[in-house]
């Protein structure tokens, strides 16, 4: 503290006479008393009385405060504090609690940042949003320029895959993610649209629970065979393997086949696409990769000795099993550049199907067991047991393993420790086909069923087993050989030569889709 100032306080705490004496009681805690209500106590103070000019001697030592640095002052006011009693401290606080608050929302744009304010609106939820601009028109004026509600549903776009399905399918997406324009509507309508997007995704999750959908009917019947072993779409195109050998494309909205894509001598088991190419597997017990485009045979691959049974490639890699017990692991440089990198071996029966990440390899067998391998170095790591049946199908994502066995159930694992986590009973007869999401798991069987469970139940170990399969639809007359889904549609093929798309988006309140009739079927006889 500043020497002059201590004398100053010396001089101010050693007066003598009334003075000094009305200082030192006003520096000292205030004696309290307890006043009673019929509602309960009261704490009130209990002040001596004034025995000298009070008003006099406040008037001094505001002078003499009023003279201090602003830290003296708060190292006098700290010391004032200190010699108080807790009554006295909660009735200062309540005396500051409004002086501190501030309206920072309202105080930046005046000071020409009104970015920073957006910046703070735009992390609130809607709720809160709805609430902020209830708080004044200037809270209400930063939101609308902001245009808060449009950053809050690009948010929720970037983010969340059912949102992005909904913006392109609606096509409200064309207003987003722009700068501001005459073509880009004003807040309001942001505002107004937020709500509709909740009914939609309220209406989409209704439909799953209910089983609400409009199904759509593909017949891919052929002469001389029958059934549809795999498939794969998007939004424009289902692409298909028979078993009458060929690979037949498909118009997602018209239902016609584009294309028949020839070259395998044995049933085409399995399949994938990306952009540029097409590779199938076949029980031929080959490899073929094609291209999208023109259906030209890029690649054959002759590595297996018996039916390639299933098969994946990401980012360079591709892993292929087989009937034949092994797995094969190739460095895809390009189309027409594949090498073979590893084989695996271990599995006492045949491969039925294989996944992989960054970090494992994981295949099911007729044997049991599901093996898990690392990608990197292909070295074998742990294995599963649990089913009592062979495997039939298997996704593996994020840690967690989904299984479908000849023993009719699903078991959900834990990659990293090999604990089985739950197991799930429904099916009647062999689970040939599974897959899932965050949300839930949807799988087929030869029983001729697709049933569709929910995920986080599954996961929660006090959930009842009673609670987990939220719907079972029956439409196919055979076995389901392989489906796949998302957000809005399950796409499932069959023994039963056909197609099926359930659309649990485009369905109206009486069951029917709005705009086409609730069932539409499209029938190609191959020549």
């Amino acid at each position: 503290m500043d020497p002059e100032m201590d004398d100053k306080t010396l001089e101010l705490m050693n007066t003598s006479g009334m003075e000094s004496q009305n200082l030192v009681d006003d520096l000292s805690p205030k004696k309290t008393t307890v006043l009673k209500h019929s509602n309960g106590p009261v704490v009130g103070s209990r002040k001596r009385p004034s025995e000298g000019n009070y008003e006099k001697d406040k008037e001094h030592c505001i002078a003499l405060f009023d003279q201090w640095s602003e830290a003296d002052q708060v190292e006098f006011v700290e010391r004032l504090i200190s010699r108080m009693c807790h009554y006295q401290h909660g009735h200062i606080n309540s005396y500051l609690k409004p002086m501190l608050q501030r309206d920072f929302i309202t105080a930046l744009p005046a000071q020409g940042l009104d970015h920073i304010a957006e910046n703070i609106l735009s992390f609130l939820d809607a709720r809160s949003l709805c609430s902020a601009e209830l708080v004044c028109k200037e809270w209400q004026r930063v939101i609308s320029e902001g245009m808060l509600w449009k950053k809050l549903i690009e948010r929720m776009v970037r983010t969340d895959p059912l949102w992005k399905g909904l913006s392109e399918r609606h096509q409200w997406e064309k207003y987003l993610f722009k700068i501001r324009t005459s073509e880009v509507p004003p807040n309001s309508y942001y505002h107004s649209l937020y709500p509709k997007i909740i009914q939609d995704i309220e209406t989409i999750e209704a439909n799953w629970r209910c089983g609400r959908h409009n199904l759509q009917r593909i017949q891919c019947r052929s002469e001389n065979s029958k059934g549809v072993y795999c498939l794969q779409y998007d939004d424009d195109k289902i692409i298909s393997g028979l078993r009458d050998n060929s690979i037949k494309i498909w118009d997602k909205q018209s239902l016609e086949c584009l294309k028949i894509l020839t070259g395998h001598t044995g049933s085409v088991l399995c399949l994938q696409y990306d952009e540029r190419v097409i590779v199938t597997g076949s029980s031929d017990s080959t490899v073929r990769v094609w291209e999208v485009m023109t259906g030209e045979v890029l690649n054959t691959l002759i590595h297996h000795n018996e039916a390639v049974l299933h098969l994946r490639f990401a980012n360079g890699l591709m892993v292929t099993c087989s009937k034949d017990r092994s797995i094969a692991v190739w460095d895809m440089a390009s189309p027409t550049d594949i090498s073979l990198r590893r084989v695996l071996v271990g599995h006492r029966a045949a491969v039925n199907v294989v996944d992989f990440d960054d970090k494992y390899i994981v295949s099911a067998s007729g044997d049991r067991t599901i093996k898990v391998w690392s990608t990197s170095t292909c070295e074998f790591v742990r294995t599963l047991n649990g089913h009592k049946r062979g495997i039939a199908c298997l996704q593996y994502r994020d840690r967690l393993v989904v299984s479908g066995s000849s023993d009719n159930t699903i078991r959900l694992w834990d990659i990293e420790c090999g604990a089985c986590l739950r197991v799930l009973e429904g099916h009647e007869e062999l689970v040939r086909c599974i897959r899932f999401d965050n949300k839930r798991i949807v799988s087929g069987a030869y029983d001729g069923k697709i049933k569709v469970w929910d995920l986080q139940a599954a996961l929660d170990p006090r959930a009842p087993a009673s609670t987990l399969c939220l719907r079972t639809l029956v439409e196919h007359s055979g076995r389901v050989f392989r489906l796949q889904f998302d957000e809005f549609q399950i796409i499932s093929s069959s023994h039963d030569d056909t197609i099926l798309i359930w659309d649990f988006l485009n369905v109206s309140t009486n069951g029917q889709s709005e705009g086409r009739s609730p069932s539409r079927t499209y029938t190609y006889i191959s020549r």
